[in-house]
């Protein structure tokens, strides 16, 4: 989960919330330069959390503070680490096998940098790359149109954090977000009316609006995971929202 300081506690978002703005974001780009099978990849990315279980997972740090997914162990646990991913990976399937692959590319991406910790999660990692191999020629797709396509999902995703992550510069400064499916750099910022524009300018509209829930706990400590949850179940809801503006 996204955590954020607030004066009275803390605001969380959940991931699947994060992907979803993710999604919205997607939705926003130009017609004539979407990426292949456009569909299926907002699909791939409005699901590429569904991993995250934050109701079932140890969400404290050691002073009793809601866990910031940023402060995650990154130790490879061979049988917790490859059933959790492995499970995304397979549930992707049953939304076909585009979305399957760019689920499959995210796993790669976030992981390949742990290849060595493990030789079961090593095995894991070969076995994600010789199946998006095996997507690729079975739909047959050329494999620049499937980078482009996951380069599409890396933006959106990177984008969609700036924004919960509460990364936006002040004083109207800009900030990278990625290169996009074109190769192009893109960069972020707010303007002193809290508008937000993007330059080079990607989207369809001249403006919109895009959102995502929040929870807003007035607690900061939390005794256990379950007082947490429970508090998070209970808490009130508030939507964030940014207006995009074409400059």
């Amino acid at each position: 989960m996204i955590v954020n300081a607030t004066p009275t506690g803390w605001e969380v978002i959940y991931h699947r919330s994060h992907a979803l703005l993710a999604a919205q974001l997607a939705g926003q780009w130009k017609r004539k330069n979407s990426p292949a099978r456009i569909y299926e990849t907002l699909a791939a990315i409005s699901h590429h959390d569904d991993l995250e279980k934050e109701w079932e997972e140890d969400n404290l740090t050691e002073a009793g503070t809601p866990k910031d997914f940023m402060m995650a162990d990154d130790t490879i646990n061979s049988d917790t680490s490859c059933q959790k991913l492995a499970n995304l990976a397979n549930n992707a399937r049953y939304r076909g096998r585009w979305v399957a692959m760019l689920i499959s590319m995210h796993i790669s991406r976030l992981n390949e940098s742990k290849r060595g910790q493990d030789s079961g999660f090593d095995k894991f990692l070969d076995e994600q790359l010789q199946n998006q191999q095996r997507y690729r020629e079975e739909l047959g797709i050329k494999k620049d149109e499937v980078d482009a396509a996951y380069a599409f999902m890396q933006w959106c995703d990177r984008l969609s954090l700036i924004l919960c992550q509460q990364e936006l510069p002040a004083d109207e400064r800009f900030l990278e977000i990625s290169q996009g499916p074109d190769g192009q750099r893109y960069d972020i910022m707010q303007r002193s009316d809290n508008l937000i524009t993007v330059q080079p300018w990607p989207f369809e509209d001249e403006n919109f609006t895009v959102n995502v829930e929040a929870c807003d706990l007035n607690q900061v400590k939390f005794a256990s995971n379950a007082e947490l949850t429970q508090a998070l179940q209970t808490a009130p809801i508030k939507v964030l929202e940014w207006t995009f503006v074409k400059s």
